[in-house]
């Protein structure tokens, strides 16, 4: 900080000299941040916002920066946030010059809302030189989900996703193989079928933005001229729906206890909840004929505001967070599986215990579709706002609970 005080006081002098008389003005955010992004010399509290979860994948990457860095992180603090409310929360705090949040960790709807209100800042256009290179560090799916942030977010943990099917094998002995099918199922078994609300889950967003790929719609990626078949198909199916929760965990938690039978699901959303108990081991997943996976993951992004030393410290994290060995974390207990954004990150690069525990809880059903069925990501800024926003005032708004 004292390095930052000397180099303020010889700026503002400079700008008393050029100007001659008068108050000086205060250099320009840009100018300051440019001339300024360097590394700390006492360690920093970094605040850290997850509103993707991730943090069940990538709190060991935290805690071997912190170990490995003394010198820059005292400690990193995290909270949780939902993704509905993330932007108004970064738009009050910059506003009010009160910016306390140094790295958000978000998924393609925090990203995308983000994007839409401009409150990120520009990682790869402002600071490309003090990052990896997305060209050579993602393969071809991962670049593709890469351009969805901009240039203002790295992909950190990229999954195919879904849309899957997941049922308690007792009570559904022939799982549906098309939306037909599970809207014939979800008419003949009222409210033993639902799904979250689309703005706040992952599986919700890849039921959502798989069914015009599986529905024949005109165009998958225009959710609002592109879409008549897929929101007539969730119109009608919302008829069997008694309500939609606010989260995923809740329709794990009724499929557990057994008021739901079925549920939309992703491969992570399986094997992770069966693996710490959370969902009964015995439930089954099947998949759609000739579906579409909708590939998804988080991103690391900067609220803008961030800038100078805190800064230095972020993009040196995300640096750190892409590199294979720290990578190899994120296979974790299979909630993204696989896991890793970068490329040539084997499962055998992973903890033995993560190894263990996808051995004993994954599927080899997954590796085969990963292998045999077409992968799109998810919808662009734009288009995912307007698809959460038609959803809320079409479909199932008016139903929503959190419980």
């Amino acid at each position: 900080m004292k390095y930052l005080k000397t180099l303020t006081a010889i700026s503002l002098a400079a700008m008393v000299l050029v100007t001659g008389c008068g108050a000086p003005k205060p250099p320009s955010t840009a100018n300051a941040a440019a001339g300024e992004v360097t590394l700390p010399t006492e360690p920093l509290t970094i605040n850290v916002v997850d509103v993707a979860g991730n943090l069940q994948l990538s709190q060991t990457i935290f805690d071997n920066y912190q170990k490995e860095h003394p010198d820059l992180v005292k400690e990193f603090t995290f909270q949780k946030v939902n993704a509905p409310e993330l932007v108004g929360k970064l738009q009050a705090q910059q506003k009010a010059g009160r910016l306390d949040i140094d790295l958000v960790l978000t998924g393609s709807d925090g990203m995308a809302s983000g994007l839409k209100q401009d409150v990120w800042y520009d990682l790869l256009g402002q600071q490309k030189d003090k990052l990896p290179d997305p060209a050579s560090i993602y393969d071809e799916n991962v670049a593709k989900f890469q351009e969805l942030a901009n240039g203002k977010g790295l992909s950190f943990v990229f999954y195919p996703g879904g849309p899957l099917l997941e049922y308690d094998p007792a009570k559904v002995s022939d799982p549906p193989k098309t939306p037909q099918e599970l809207l014939d199922w979800a008419k003949a078994n009222p409210n033993k079928f639902f799904y979250a609300r689309p703005a706040n889950s992952g599986i919700g967003r890849a039921f959502l933005m798989g069914l015009p790929y599986m529905l024949g719609d005109k165009d998958p990626k225009d959710p609002v001229n592109g879409w008549e078949k897929t929101w007539a198909y969730l119109a009608e199916l919302n008829q069997y729906i008694d309500y939609y929760p606010t989260g995923t965990a809740q329709t794990m938690t009724e499929l557990a206890q057994g008021n739901r039978w079925m549920i939309p699901t992703t491969t992570g959303w399986d094997i992770n909840p069966r693996a710490i108990g959370q969902v009964p081991a015995e439930m089954q997943v099947s998949a759609f004929d000739n579906f579409t996976w909708v590939g998804d993951g988080h991103f690391m992004t900067v609220p803008k505001g961030i800038e100078g030393q805190r800064l230095a410290v972020v993009l040196d994290f995300m640096k750190y967070a892409l590199e294979p060995k720290q990578q190899a974390y994120t296979y974790d207990s299979g909630y993204l599986y696989p896991g890793p954004a970068v490329k040539n990150v084997p499962l055998s690069m992973a903890p033995q215990e993560s190894q263990d525990l996808i051995k004993k809880f994954g599927r080899p059903l997954y590796d085969e579709l990963i292998e045999s069925r077409p992968l799109e990501i998810p919808l662009e800024a734009d288009a995912m706002v307007s698809a959460f926003d038609l959803w809320d005032r079409n479909i199932g708004g008016s139903k929503v609970q959190k419980k």
